[in-house]
C-alpha cells in the first residue's frame, strides 16, 4: 500500500511538472500568434508581416478603402500599412523587389 501511494504521488508530481511546462510553452508561443504571417490588424492599425528565412524583400498589394490600391516593397518582419479603418487588406503579389 505504501509503495502504491509513493508511485501515485510521483506520477502526480510528474503530471504537475509536465502541465507546468505546457503552460510555459503555450505562453512562449503566444507572441508569435500576436504577429501572424501576412496581413493582420490590431484594434487600430494594419500590418503586413513578411515571414522569411532567406531575407528577401517582396512586393505586396495593399487594398485601401475609398482610395486607389497600391503596391509596396516590404522586407522581412512587420511593416505598418496604416490605420485599420483605412486599409482593407494586403497580399503577396508573387514578385520580389
Amino acid at each position: 500500500m505504501r509503495v502504491r501511494r509513493t508511485v501515485l504521488s510521483t506520477l502526480g508530481s510528474v503530471a504537475l511538472v509536465l502541465t507546468s511546462l505546457g503552460a510555459v510553452t503555450a505562453a512562449a508561443a503566444s507572441p508569435a500568434a500576436a504577429n501572424p504571417c501576412g496581413f493582420y490588424e490590431t484594434g487600430s492599425d494594419a500590418f503586413y508581416n513578411h515571414c522569411t528565412s532567406d531575407g528577401s524583400n517582396v512586393v505586396i498589394k495593399v487594398e485601401v478603402a475609398m482610395a486607389p490600391d497600391y503596391e509596396r516593397c516590404v522586407g522581412p518582419g512587420r511593416s505598418w500599412l496604416g490605420s485599420a479603418g483605412k486599409i482593407q487588406g494586403a497580399h503577396y503579389t508573387g514578385r520580389t523587389c
